[in-house]
């Protein structure tokens, strides 16, 4: 097996620490820049190899958005990828649009429950996702790939797959760093960035 693993750029709401969630926010200016880079980095990669890969995204427009951009640095129709709803990003319920500092106004509480256990925190609200239930759709999908893959995703789904294959604790995985510039290479023997 082997998937490429990319985190859609930057948005504003990266830039300002907001929880975005499945919250369906476009890229800023750097963010499009990473996108770009990264489908350079990509096409050096896999050097002619783009018809043996799968090309999947989240479909929230950041990911979507990542997905063209790099497709057409690659010199690929941009819009020849599909959609899984499994890549989704983490729902962070009612907190999604806010910040952490704006809900410990509110739920200070809540906010250092989170900081306690951060993988199986579960946050407000109906849709409302823990690491934990993430990491079960992530794995689902997981189990689904049945060829060489190319994903453009989000943060929260980078660290299920460090928590479900490369050996990282859930509260390891939860704080793990998941760069917007990198690309992130799975295969049987683990993960890495690349």
């Amino acid at each position: 097996m082997l998937i490429y693993v990319i985190r859609h750029g930057q948005t504003d709401w990266n830039v300002s620490g907001r929880l975005q969630g499945s919250q369906d926010i476009e890229l800023n200016a750097l963010g499009r820049r990473q996108a770009k880079e990264n489908g350079k980095a990509l096409s050096r990669l896999i050097d002619g190899h783009a018809p043996e890969f799968d090309f999947v995204a989240s479909p929230l427009s950041r990911t979507r958005e990542t997905m063209q951009i790099l497709r057409e640095a690659m010199g690929l129709d941009p819009f020849a990828y599909r959609t899984d709803d499994r890549l989704i990003e983490l729902s962070f319920g009612t907190w999604e649009g806010l910040t952490l500092d704006e809900v410990a106004v509110s739920e200070p509480a809540r906010v250092h429950e989170r900081e306690e256990n951060k993988w199986e925190f579960l946050p407000p609200g109906d849709d409302a996702e823990s690491y934990e239930t993430l990491s079960r759709r992530v794995g689902a999908w997981l189990k689904s790939v049945d060829r060489k893959t190319v994903c453009v995703c989000h943060g929260g789904i980078i660290r299920s797959l460090f928590y479900l294959v490369g050996g990282l604790t859930g509260e390891e995985a939860a704080v793990a760093d998941t760069p917007q510039d990198r690309i992130l290479r799975l295969d049987d023997t683990g993960l890495a960035w690349i």
